[in-house]
Formats: structure tokens, C-alpha cells, sequence
């Protein structure tokens, strides 16, 4: 993450993180960098839908598609980008090996990754088997892919 955060310095740019599943590992690894506060403007976990509505998540996607899924990762990477006015939004839900009893559709070793790149109005995507045994390994998988989306949209 210390390439990353560099270059968002370097290039001026910012992001914002919307995380579910990941509960704020990502913004975790961020803020671990020095500087990262010259970058960082926002970042929310949202676990129930009931906040991640309240964020701008469209519930109609939600309804449609489930809370799992890549059309509801892009939204949450958009309206994160959107609310905190940053050049990236990253957005990410999906399960951890584990059932929700709230959402019990969807596999339970799926995650969903969206970035948005406001600049450029697209979005970065991926989908991921989680496939370690603990949570923390999972997250950090999840957080290695999005460390790649990002170094390969900022030329690193």
C-alpha cells in the first residue's frame, strides 16, 4: 500500500473506501502509511444494508441483485466517491466463509471488489474465491487484490 499511497500524493489524487466484509482492513492498511491522511477523505463500514442505503446505496440494486454482488460493490465505490468528492472509491462486499442468517443468498467464500475512478468515470473489477481458513488471511487476499487493481489503474 506504501506504492500506492506515494503515488496518490505524488499525482494529488484521493480515495475513499466503502468496505463490508473487509470491516475496515482496507482503510486499515492505508492509514498505516505515512501521509495517508494527505489522501485519505472518507471511509465507512457498512455491514447491514440498512447503512449501506443510508450511504446511497440504491436498494433497488440491492433487492435485484443482492447485497452480494458486483452490481452493489460498483455502487458502493461510486456513491463512497461521490460523497467524500475523491478520485477513487473503492467498494467492497461479499462473505467470508461464513453465512449471513440476514442475507442467506449468494456463496459464503464470495467477495466483490469495485473501484472507481472518478476522473475517468470507470470502474475496476473483481471477483474473488476467498480460500484461507481465517478471516485475516482472507481480508489480506482481498486486500492484495485491490492493492493490484490500484497499482496497475496508476501505472505502478
Amino acid at each position: 500500500m506504501k506504492e500506492i499511497v506515494e503515488k496518490l500524493i505524488e499525482l494529488n489524487k484521493t480515495i475513499s473506501t466503502m468496505e463490508s466484509c473487509t470491516g475496515g482492513y482496507v482503510v486499515n492498511a492505508i492509514t498505516n502509511i505515512p501521509g495517508a491522511s494527505n489522501i485519505l477523505k472518507y471511509s465507512a463500514v457498512t455491514y447491514a444494508n440498512e447503512f449501506k442505503i443510508k450511504m446511497g446505496v440504491d436498494k433497488e440494486l440491492i433487492d435485484k441483485y443482492t447485497v452480494y454482488s458486483q452490481e452493489v460493490a460498483d455502487d458502493m465505490s461510486l456513491k463512497i466517491s461521490n460523497f467524500a468528492n475523491s478520485n477513487y472509491g473503492v467498494g467492497v462486499t461479499g462473505k467470508l466463509l461464513r453465512q449471513d442468517d440476514f442475507n442467506k443468498f449468494g456463496k459464503d467464500n464470495e467477495v466483490f471488489i469495485s473501484i472507481y475512478n472518478k476522473d475517468k468515470d470507470y470502474f475496476l473489477k473483481s471477483k474473488l474465491a476467498v480460500i484461507y481458513e481465517t478471516r485475516e488471511e482472507n481480508k489480506d487476499y482481498v486486500l492484495k487484490e485491490i492493492e493490484r487493481l490500484l497499482k496497475d489503474d496508476l501505472g505502478l
